[in-house]
Formats: structure tokens, sequence, C-alpha cells
């Protein structure tokens, strides 16, 4: 994979040590999304990994109702920088 975690890890951390809370799981996922969809350009039949993909976007898509529900100031920051929900 061909994604730098550390520099999301340093953006969207909430404190020094903080690697698993749910604005970084939710940038770090978004990577992810964002590479494989790439990925699918050249490669439309690969459905073994579009499942993997679809699993992805469920989980940021939980990740993302928990912190609205328990954060909204950094849930709108969040989506606004990681560019989602148009």
């Amino acid at each position: 994979m061909s994604i730098d975690k550390t520099a999301v890890i340093e953006k969207y951390r909430l404190h020094d040590g903080d690697v698993g809370s749910a604005p970084v799981q939710v940038a770090l996922l978004t990577e992810r999304i964002n590479h494989l969809r790439a990925h699918f350009d050249a490669h439309k039949h690969d459905h073994h990994s579009r499942r993997g993909l679809l699993k992805m976007v469920g989980r940021r898509r939980r990740l993302l109702e928990y912190l609205k529900r328990t954060d909204l100031e950094r849930y709108r920051g969040l989506i606004a920088d990681l560019g989602l929900r148009h």
C-alpha cells in the first residue's frame, strides 16, 4: 500500500500517542478507500477487492455516525477536511 500512515495520524490525532481515535480511523479508511478507487479504474472485475472496499466504507460510515453523535464539531471539521458528504 502506498499510504503514508504516519502523516495521516499526525494530522488527525487528538493528542500525543493517539493512533486509534475515531477521527484517525476515519482518515486512514478514507485514504485506503481512495487508493482502492484508483485500483478499480484499472481492474473493473476485481470483485474480491470490491467486497473489502464495501466493508471499509461501512466501517467508515459507522465511525462517522459515532463521531456525529458524540462530538458534532469535530465531525463537521473532519468531513469538510476529508471532502466527504458533498
